[in-house]
């Protein structure tokens, strides 16, 4: 490790430890939507409504309705009816996933460019993630996109504190090993910060533990999975070895993930 990502590195955990990094505050329309949720007796008008004051927001959802994992014969072109179709649990989790997108940005282009590599990403992880759960009779595929799009916030307060320090901005090769190093333990801090779930806030940290032992298969072994699948398999490790691999039974999936859904799933979010 360069002397520079050394001294970055320290600099932000000991932020971290102190409380002292500006973490990324959950949008305002993704926290009404989430006290919506919490409402047992939210109807969908009530919640299409809440929703419906983000046009983009709104747009984003009918669009995944109708893409083609999702649709049905009948287009869908209201939100009420992308809501009935989805249900309530279901749209509050991609709704704020989706939400999420708009603290990806920055006032440098270098910077605006890796944040749209990491959301690129970070939903073509999620609809994979979201296809593997459909598979799953105990976890949610709404809960597995969502994962997949928040397992890489933690690079946004790194990105942040670049566009302040030129010299660690400038080195490309720097840069990344500060990313790789710590974005996960930021990530967490970040989603607990939010109030998600145990089981959701744990996935920037845990996903990345490939020999991790545990009973049953959860959304750090979805997003493990759905990250090593997105790899171009010319650069793609052997999974087969894998903890996660084995738990989600991923050599006797029913049906199996083919090439052409794997696709679809990429592009589900998008």
């Amino acid at each position: 490790m360069s002397t520079l990502a050394e001294t970055v590195q320290q600099h932000l955990l000991v932020a971290i430890d102190r409380d002292d990094l500006m973490l990324p505050t959950l949008p305002e329309v993704a926290f009404e939507i989430r006290q919506a949720a919490e409402d047992s007796e939210v109807s969908v008008s009530q919640l299409s409504r809440v929703v419906g004051r983000d046009p983009a927001l709104s747009a984003r959802l009918i669009k995944v309705v109708n893409s083609p994992l999702l649709r049905s014969q009948v287009e869908v072109t209201s939100l009420q009816a992308a809501i009935t179709r989805l249900g309530v649990n279901y749209t509050c989790n991609l709704a704020i996933g989706l939400v999420i997108e708009q603290i990806f940005n920055a006032r440098l282009p270098i910077v605006e460019a890796k944040l749209r590599e990491i959301w690129n990403t970070s939903i073509q992880v999620a609809g994979i993630g979201y296809e593997l759960c459909r598979r799953q009779p105990h976890l949610k595929p709404d809960q597995g996109a969502l994962a997949g799009m928040v397992h890489l916030i933690g690079v946004l307060p790194i990105l942040t504190y670049a566009e302040e320090h030129n010299d660690l901005l400038s080195d490309p090769v720097c840069l990344n090993h500060v990313i790789d190093n710590i974005h996960p333990v930021i990530g967490a801090r970040i989603l607990a910060s939010w109030d998600f779930p145990k089981a959701l806030a744990q996935v920037p940290l845990l996903h990345l533990e490939l020999q991790r032992e545990q009973t049953t298969a959860d959304y750090a072994d979805v997003v493990q999975i759905a990250s090593l699948l997105n790899t171009p398999i010319q650069r793609r490790p052997s999974m087969s070895h894998l903890p996660a691999y084995a738990r989600l039974g991923m050599d006797r999936l029913d049906p199996p993930l083919s090439g052409s859904e794997m696709e679809e799933a990429r592009i589900m979010l998008a």
